[in-house]
């Protein structure tokens, strides 16, 4: 696949349901019809925060992408702010493939996935149910909120329970919800608390970033009984698994267990944390070594061999 330095970067609107996602479509330029790689972020984040990095290394090397925010979050739609709904956002991938098929600028016919944190254990799941795409990436994912709530102290899960009950009550007399933050320091009641979680997420927001760190309690539950990982031996592409080894949000230990599991799955650890995937060296060997793999399984070749 060629190599390129320049691409064009447009904000669309792409329709789900009653509402939209905002988007970027970063185009190299001078590539007809380039393949596509749709991208999703991290727990309530927003698109801003650094997937515009990758999308850029990319289309370096004539890949087009659609980074999308979901819906409820940062400029996209909804009229649930900064409510984090599993079904919702797997609808939202859904209707961003739809439209990365429909483009007449970009090869329908030749599209990966990249999700990250949340949004990775997300690709595991739409990599799970289209067997047509061309390759998946996902880095630091969520693979198991049940064994990830486990890890939480009682102490900890005590009040987060309490939390999650007074917003259900809330929803169900039509009362304000109850939110609560995404990141927290160690001993705040917030979704996560390790230590680098909220100097990671703050890390991350670009000056006049659309970012809010909170989220409706609802999504405590919603969180364990997702459990993505189970997934991985149904996806039948390559998969490339980015794993940190130090991981204090998405735990390592299952996501490895689960990422052996996918047939075609590739598996790469790194000693850098969590939050760090996104910035200075351990950015530049993750991208690289992420380029070389949807180069690779993009190429017009390569989708000649899938048929």
């Amino acid at each position: 696949m060629s190599r390129n330095t320049s691409y064009q970067r447009h904000t669309i609107s792409i329709p789900v349901g009653d509402s939209f996602c905002t988007a970027w479509l970063h185009l190299p330029t001078g590539v007809q019809r380039p393949p596509v790689v749709v991208m999703g972020h991290g727990m309530g984040a927003t698109r801003e925060m650094r997937l515009d990095a990758y999308a850029e290394r990319f289309a370096a090397r004539g890949i087009a992408s659609i980074a999308f925010t979901y819906r409820n979050f940062g400029d996209s739609g909804g009229a649930h702010r900064q409510e984090l709904n599993v079904k919702d956002q797997l609808l939202d991938w859904e209707e961003v493939l739809a439209h990365a098929r429909s483009r007449e600028d970009v090869d329908g016919s030749r599209i990966a996935i990249w999700g990250t944190s949340f949004g990775g254990g997300h690709a595991i799941t739409i990599a799970s149910r289209h067997p047509e795409l061309a390759a998946a990436v996902a880095q630091c994912p969520f693979t198991d909120g049940l064994l990830t709530a486990l890890r939480t102290s009682p102490v900890e899960s005590l009040r987060l329970q309490r939390l999650l009950i007074r917003d259900l009550v809330a929803t169900a007399t039509r009362r304000d919800p109850v939110c609560l933050p995404l990141a927290g320091a160690p001993g705040d009641v917030a979704i996560m608390t390790a230590p680098d979680a909220l100097p990671g997420y703050q890390s991350l927001v670009p000056a006049g970033g659309t970012f809010v760190n909170s989220t409706r309690a609802r999504a405590i539950a919603r969180l364990i009984r997702y459990r993505p990982g189970r997934r991985t031996k149904k996806i039948q592409m390559p998969i490339l698994f980015c794993v940190s080894s130090t991981d204090t949000v998405a735990p390592a230990g299952p996501t490895l267990k689960y990422a052996h599991r996918a047939p075609r799955g590739i598996v790469q650890t790194y000693k850098a944390g969590h939050f760090d995937f996104y910035t200075g060296e351990p950015f530049e060997q993750l991208v690289a070594e992420q380029t070389e793999f949807l180069a690779k399984h993009l190429s017009p070749q390569a989708a000649d061999g899938a048929r």
